[in-house]
């Protein structure tokens, strides 16, 4: 069956409300050396202490600064198809604080701000892109990765149709259990729960606690490849799969080149990559594509339609720097997608 049209539901003031790491992003183009200079593995996301984040800030050159975070980019998305987003994450009181904030209002995304952290600076993210388009990411949390349960708003969780969690946060025990009472606010009152596994690294971290988050809690699961087949320890995507339809209801799995794979219940949809000239910059595509799955599930769009809408936007962010897109994503999506 198609997903529901959840627009006009009673109490439902936003498209979706996004969770995750409120960090800032900072891009520049870097080649293979600079990888092994400092130890890096390609296209992996690094947790580094403030130390090592300003030694390699001070190694880049032609940097792009904006307010990012996985979640917040999706919501990002969702604003920019016309949708309405919010997003919960933690700050500092510090210049790059209110430069996230600020930054998520002008572009129409309602922040919900938890608890002002007095301990740690705003996290920030150095995401360095190498020739083939490849990204590869080294985040200092600080304040973000400090969410807990106490900056969940239950009102702003049950006044979206569906809560996004952002796999990145998973890395402290109080962010799994402020996803678990995100999860318990929003079913309560009747709304999805989507999560994003963000990272193979970071399912591999916390496989166990991710796979009872997606049996038990979980109604839309966002992946690539790598990371559903080391969610479930296994060498085919297509057992992959087969696992994860007994397990979540809706699935987008992305697959790169080879375009993404949609799941709504016993239904399995292929959805082809939408062609581009080339690939700069891999940055934000997993987020975009969300955003679009998102924008057409609340409108009761078919899971292809949904997929389709995801594949499109992915398509636009990544053939330019930095992980959101340069134009309105209206005017790259077909409108018989847009509409409902």
């Amino acid at each position: 069956m198609p997903p529901t049209n959840l627009t006009g539901v009673a109490g439902v003031s936003l498209d979706s409300l996004t969770i995750g790491n409120a960090l800032v992003d900072v891009l520049a183009t870097v080649d293979e050396g600079f990888l092994v200079r400092e130890k890096i593995v390609k296209g992996s996301m690094n947790l580094v202490e403030m130390s090592r984040s300003k030694h390699l800030h001070s190694l880049v050159n032609s940097r792009t600064e904006m307010s990012g975070g996985s979640a917040a980019n999706t919501a990002y998305g969702l604003a920019s198809l016309g949708g309405k987003a919010g997003f919960i994450g933690k700050i500092s009181a510090d210049r790059l604080g209110e430069s996230f904030a600020k930054d998520l209002a002008n572009v129409g995304v309602k922040f919900f701000p938890g608890v002002t952290c007095q301990t740690e600076d705003t996290g920030r993210c150095l995401i360095v892109v190498t020739p083939d388009g490849n990204r590869t990411m080294n985040t200092f949390l600080g304040a973000a990765s400090l969410l807990d349960a106490a900056d969940i708003s239950r009102e702003a969780v049950q006044s979206a149709a569906v809560v996004m969690l952002e796999g990145y946060l998973f890395d402290r025990d109080a962010a799994k259990e402020a996803f678990r009472v995100a999860a318990e606010y929003a079913h309560a009152a009747g709304r999805k729960v989507a999560l994003t596994l963000s990272d193979s690294f970071c399912v591999d971290r916390h496989r166990v606690d991710f796979l009872s988050l997606v049996k038990n809690d979980i109604d839309i699961l966002f992946s690539n490849e790598d990371e559903i087949k080391s969610l479930y320890q296994v060498d085919s995507i297509n057992e992959a799969l087969h696992q994860l339809r007994s397990d979540c209801e809706f699935a987008a799995v992305t697959r790169n080149e080879h375009g993404s794979v949609v799941i709504d219940g016993e239904e399995v949809v292929i959805i082809d990559a939408e062609p581009v000239d080339s690939v700069v910059d891999a940055t934000g595509a997993g987020d975009m594509y969300a955003a679009g799955f998102l924008y057409g599930f609340v409108r009761g769009k078919t899971i292809e339609q949904c997929g389709k809408i995801g594949s499109i936007v992915a398509s636009e962010v990544i053939t330019h720097m930095g992980p959101r897109p340069l134009v309105s994503l209206t005017s790259v999506v077909p409108k018989d997608l847009l509409s409902f």
